[in-house]
């Protein structure tokens, strides 16, 4: 029955292949459930409400991807743009994450109708490719920013703006070794 349903059959895919590919995927974005709720919660949403939002939404993209798209995708809420509406628009600009939650809804709504247009995609090519590296790369440095952070490894300072924790705490300690590890 599986076979039928995902179009199996040629020797390039199993189900035994897709089932290992699937858990390794999982395992792969795991941590998007103590992570989602963590940064989101520094904007005063409920760490619990958030959690249980997190793995209703995944799951629930990642099972319309496979069932209408037929693709192999997992899907889950983008840690740059939340890490940005936490402490970037709720944090350090003061607005309530309802006011930022509906904001993000009147960008969803208007990045959906560019994309029917067909605008967003010329938009995205109007930006040179250098650029849309940097902003990639800019994301990544933001998120690992704010791990360390989080870990204890990076504390602010009023002379350097940041500088190094205790790396000591047990706390850093067992970053450093999940990052090393990972």
């Amino acid at each position: 029955m599986l076979k039928r349903l995902f179009v199996y059959g040629s020797t390039a895919y199993s189900v035994k292949t897709e089932v290992l590919a699937g858990i390794t995927t999982f395992l792969a974005m795991a941590y998007i459930l103590g992570v989602n709720p963590a940064i989101l919660s520094a904007a005063g949403m409920d760490k619990g409400a958030v959690f249980t939002t997190t793995a209703l939404i995944s799951a629930i993209a990642t099972f319309l991807m496979a069932m209408y798209a037929k693709l192999p995708f997992a899907l889950a809420p983008g840690m740059g743009l939340n890490a940005f509406f936490a402490y970037t628009v709720c944090v350090a600009m003061g607005y309530s994450w309802q006011m930022a939650l509906t904001a993000v809804f009147v960008e969803g709504v208007i990045f959906i109708a560019l994309s029917f247009i067909g605008i967003r995609e010329k938009l995205v090519y109007l930006l040179p490719e250098a650029l849309r590296y940097a902003i990639t790369v800019g994301i990544g440095l933001f998120i690992a920013f704010i791990g360390l952070k989080n870990m204890g490894l990076v504390v602010a300072s009023p002379a350097t703006l940041v500088t190094i924790g205790d790396i000591t705490s047990r706390e850093t300690l067992l970053g450093i070794i999940g990052l090393i590890f990972t």
